[in-house]
């Protein structure tokens, strides 16, 4: 059961999760800089992840659900999405399997270069504004 967060805490924890994302935000742009393109694009996953957990928040007055599917977490929190959006959501929720788990770390890696992670990170990048404005 998701417990519920007393409407005097809700800010607080909004609060944190936007805290959370905007220095991973900082860790993403050093970790491109420095050419760890895979890790840049698992820290952009996570970004996303924090910036809808902090949306949940605020609309559902519970702690969010422990889930990492972007899609899902937005589908959850009542965010309506277009189709780009969610489309974003379900690649972006790949970069948090393909570089953790080494079986498939390999591939991901091998896809990850500097003309990829650019792409993602500026669309990671315009998500993190789309979020913030509801916020």
């Amino acid at each position: 059961m998701i417990e519920k967060i007393d409407i005097e805490n809700i800010e607080r924890f909004v609060n944190h999760w936007i805290e959370s994302s905007d220095i991973d935000f900082k860790t993403m742009l050093n970790l491109y800089q420095s050419k760890d393109y895979s890790w840049s694009l698992f820290i952009g996953h996570l970004v996303i992840e924090k910036l809808l957990k902090a949306l949940y928040i605020k609309n559902k007055h519970e702690h969010p659900i422990p889930i990492h599917d972007l899609t899902r977490i937005a589908a959850k929190a009542g965010i309506e999405c277009s189709d780009e959006i969610l489309n974003q959501l379900d690649t972006i929720t790949t970069f948090n399997i393909n570089a953790r788990y080494e079986d498939i770390k390999q591939n991901f890696y091998l896809k990850c270069t500097k003309q990829f992670s650019k792409t993602w990170i500026d669309q990671i990048t315009e998500l993190r504004k789309w979020i913030k404005s509801q916020l």
